[in-house]
């Protein structure tokens, strides 16, 4: 824990890790704490709720794991989640560690070909999904060689190719014991978005759990204090949602409130701070600006949240002065990225917001500036922003992919690709993204998936993704296309091709905006020069 009551330069000082030689994230977010003690509150969408105590999620658990074992399932084997935010999925995370496998987050937007490249790079032995993801996965199956066994919920009994949920876990023994993990054994494997060709997947340890711990606590304010529920619009599918939110508060046994929201509905969101009485919430910026749309909720609803974070894309003054009006908070905005999570933080009770900046590491937590070969640049120097890679929180390494990972550090240092400066006091300024990753919605989209799956479209010859500026969403995916010779441009083209990306990889990803173009622009060695869509798409625009 950071300690409290100390000044930030004073909590950096003495700060020291403590990891060790054993952990796992099982034990410790569940199994350690007191049986009765109420863990989550789960509301349906027509309202209901149910709460879960840590026992009741132990024993679930426990039940999972037993079943697993006995398909096959050991330590070290890949199993996927492919659920939204539920009791269940906390369940299937809680078995995977527990057992030692490694637990691999599908978010429920994915379409078949995302779907299908993931398990299959990850060679997952299992996934657990529902009945309505239930068809992505059987439309596959039969190109997922290593994927033995498949788990639907709400599937009311066994079919031909997988096991009923319900069925399973009550023929399976509620006694399981955790396996004594290294803390450097891998735990989770979660997809980056990919800049050129497809995601890559970053392998993580059970130190990791670790390593999450004070960032938040500095972000929310010196949590926790007392008995607070968190909550959390992000999916926990992704590293955020995951361990920016959930796992956090359960490390320090405190109940979490769980929503699946079929779409985002502002009015709901402040309608369950106030139901459920939130203290503290992850929300990320494109919610808070839907939020923002809201007429007068101080008078509409009765909620006192302490402490908001936020983070995945950059906030501006306007929607932090609303979020302080609105709340009686400063937000607290975040940095990091799925390899290297919580990066950087703002502390508003601890020290001085600086307008512009996306905060100062945390205790224990070294950033730095550096240069291509992992060299110190001075305060005020662009270079790359970059991680101490011996952090607990810091992948152990792309899965399968040596040649990435050894681009992705330089010396000690984990490399970003985002370019920024730092201030003499320890401020990180963020100016540009040096690998064309897009940022919208709080989703951070790489354009060399979307860009693959619509050359399998036959009207495409070639094609090139970018990030252009939205008021909304920061930005939004644009996909300029080379139609073949004997294809007609067409808006009812536009439509089939959005259409044919959002339909296989994720509602997200889908380019809001096609544009034919006769040719691409190309280096000398035949890659699409993305900078120059880019600024095509800004002249169009701005004559």
């Amino acid at each position: 824990m950071i300690p409290r009551g100390l000044p930030y330069d004073e909590a950096m000082r003495r700060f020291r890790w403590n990891v060790p030689a054993r952990f796992n994230i099982g034990r410790a977010v569940c199994e350690r704490h007191e049986p009765n003690t109420l863990a989550m509150i789960e509301e349906n969408a027509d309202g209901g709720v149910r709460h879960w105590t840590f026992g009741e999620l132990l024993a679930a658990s426990s039940k999972l794991a037993n079943a697993l074992a006995a398909r096959g399932i050991t330590k070290g084997q890949r199993v996927a989640v492919f659920l939204s935010q539920s009791a269940e999925l906390t369940i299937c995370h809680l078995a995977g560690y527990r057992m030692g496998a490694v637990v691999l987050p599908l978010f429920t937007l994915f379409g078949e070909e995302a779907v299908e490249y993931r398990m299959d790079n990850a060679d997952a032995s299992a996934i657990i999904t529902d009945i309505t993801q239930l068809p992505k996965v059987l439309a596959v199956r039969e190109r997922l060689p290593h994927l033995t066994t498949i788990i639907v919920i709400g599937a009311g009994k066994d079919g031909a190719h997988f096991l009923d949920w319900d069925t399973l876990l009550s023929a399976a023994s509620d006694s399981f014991t955790t396996l004594d993990t290294d803390a450097e054994d891998p735990a989770l494997l979660i997809y980056t978005s990919g800049t050129t060709g497809q995601p890559k997947g970053a392998l993580h340890a059970h130190r990791m759990m670790l390593g999450s711990v004070p960032p938040v606590e500095q972000w929310l304010s010196h949590w926790p204090r007392g008995n607070e529920i968190m909550w959390t619009p992000a999916e926990w599918a992704w590293i955020a949602g995951l361990y920016d939110a959930l796992f956090p508060a359960w490390f320090y046994g405190t109940p979490v409130l769980a929503h699946r929201f079929a779409k985002f509905d502002p009015e709901r969101a402040f309608a369950m701070l106030a139901k459920h009485r939130v203290g503290v919430s992850f929300i990320p910026p494109t919610a808070l600006k839907m939020m923002r749309q809201v007429h007068k909720p101080r008078e509409r609803w009765a909620y006192d949240i302490r402490a908001i974070s936020t983070g995945g894309e950059a906030m501006g003054e306007e929607l932090l002065a609303w979020g302080s009006d609105t709340f009686g908070t400063t937000i607290s905005e975040g940095y990091g990225q799925t390899e290297m999570n919580l990066m950087l933080l703002n502390s508003p009770d601890w020290f001085e917001v600086r307008p512009g900046s996306c905060g100062r590491a945390c205790p224990g937590r070294k950033v730095a500036i550096v240069d291509g070969q992992g060299e110190l640049l001075q305060p005020g120097e662009e270079g790359q922003i970059a991680g101490w890679r011996h952090d607990p929180i810091v992948m152990l390494e792309y899965w399968r992919n040596p040649e990435a990972t050894a681009r992705k550090f330089a010396g000690d240092w984990l490399l970003t690709g985002d370019l920024g400066r730092i201030d003499e006091d320890g401020y990180v300024y963020f100016k540009s993204r040096d690998d064309d990753v897009i940022t919208s919605g709080g989703y951070r989209i790489g354009p060399g998936e979307i860009e693959e799956c619509l050359m399998k479209h036959p009207a495409v010859a070639m094609v090139g993704v970018v990030g252009v500026p939205d008021r909304v969403r920061t930005e939004i995916v644009k996909a300029f296309v080379q139609l073949r010779p004997d294809v007609a441009a067409s808006e009812a083209l536009k439509a089939e091709l959005a259409t044919h990306v959002k339909t296989r990889l994720a509602a997200h990803e889908y380019p809001r905006e096609v544009e034919f173009v006769a040719e691409l622009p190309l280096t000398t060695t035949g890659k699409i020069l993305r900078r120059e869509l880019r600024r095509l798409d800004a002249e169009r625009k701005t004559s």
